[in-house]
């Protein structure tokens, strides 16, 4: 585990009572207004009998897919995280990092859908998302959103590299920052291909007041062959 990995994974140990009373309070206008209705919008575009929620945090979205008749699984590598998420109910959850999906991944079965959804935060992905393949129904679809490199990058250049969460937009609670890796456009449809996917719709959505994209959503499915 590298330095980077350590920091994330204690951030999210420590936020995570501060995360789930955000998520659960809608604090976060951006997945309030924009972007929890456009990750289950796209769900719903295809077959979704079976769904892997990968970074699943609380469990908001294994719960909302419930009400839809789906079921779900939720990953996640903060115990805590999915400690308040089984409290909740209404799916199952499980501890798992991206080396026990890797290593392990096969005895949550197969899915029509796998979501990551402002979940893929680290470097090192690629061996993640070649082995998710191996956990796709014939026709499944692999759907990540995550923060749109246009509008995030701020005042940094527009490059890949390291950057710092503070999460002081969400209020005080959080006590612990949070690394992250920023990628390009042109990166991650780079690594995408590489990782073996093939890039099916590109969906850009948007604040209605401001018009501002809010994330970027890829759904993806497996090369050929």
């Amino acid at each position: 585990m590298t330095d980077h990995d350590a920091r994330i994974r204690q951030s999210w140990q420590t936020n995570a009572d501060a995360w789930t009373r955000a998520v659960r309070e809608q604090r976060i206008e951006s997945r309030r207004l924009v972007t929890d209705a456009a990750i289950l919008g796209a769900i719903a575009d295809g077959p979704a009998r079976r769904v892997l929620d990968i970074g699943c945090g609380e469990g908001w979205l294994c719960r909302a897919l419930a009400q839809r008749r789906s079921e779900c699984v939720g990953v996640d590598a903060s115990a805590p995280l999915i400690d308040s998420a089984q409290a909740a109910g209404e799916g199952r959850f499980e501890v798992m990092d991206y080396v026990a999906l890797i290593e392990s991944g096969s005895s949550l079965g197969q899915f029509d859908v796998l979501v990551c959804n402002f979940a893929l935060l680290d470097e090192s992905i690629a061996p993640l998302l070649g082995a998710l393949r191996e956990r796709l129904n014939a026709g499944g679809r692999l759907l990540i959103q995550t923060v749109h490199p246009w509008t995030a990058c701020g005042d940094e250049p527009y490059a890949d590299g390291w950057r710092l969460e503070t999460f002081a937009a969400f209020g005080g609670e959080f006590r612990s920052p949070m690394p992250w890796f920023f990628r390009t456009l042109e990166s991650w449809l780079a690594l995408l291909a590489a990782s073996g996917w093939r890039l099916r719709q590109l969906r850009e959505p948007r604040h209605p007041g401001t018009g501002q994209a809010c994330s970027l959503l890829l759904e993806l499915q497996p090369l050929a062959g």
